[in-house]
């Protein structure tokens, strides 16, 4: 369409150019997003952690003995379920450490001690998830 001797529209090079902004933007947002979302699921590993380990001592010194399985503490009414694990997506991927039996609360049934999680990913502060 002409309006005089003017054309209307764009140029190959005005939309190479617009084109070559828009994957420069997308190139400096893409690996934000990214780290946003580790951290996040950071955060939720975090707080998973710690209400388990809490839930672990509370059930610890109500029943005077440690839990014997994760489970547990769901059908007891400690925990509603059990919490996945978001670095693995799943919640039966939890490594279990069990009490040391010389040292448990009941020796004739050491439970659980402590919960970490199952992956083998590092995290953003360099440490293995699997430590935390």
């Amino acid at each position: 369409m002409r309006i005089g001797n003017r054309r209307l529209g764009f140029t190959l090079i005005e939309l190479m150019i617009v084109m070559a902004i828009i994957v420069t933007l997308i190139a400096v947002a893409v690996p934000q997003y990214q780290k946003s979302i580790i951290r996040s699921k950071e955060s939720v590993l975090k707080s998973n952690l710690f209400t388990m380990r809490q839930m672990i001592d509370e059930y610890s010194f109500d029943k005077q003995k440690a839990p014997q399985s994760l489970q547990d503490l769901v059908s007891d009414g400690y925990l509603r379920e059990i919490p996945y694990d978001p670095m693995v997506g799943n919640n039966q991927s939890w490594k279990i450490i069990m009490e040391d039996p010389q040292q448990s609360v009941s020796q004739n049934e050491p439970g659980i001690w402590d919960v970490r999680s199952g992956s083998d990913k590092i995290s953003s502060d360099g440490s293995p998830y699997a430590d935390w």
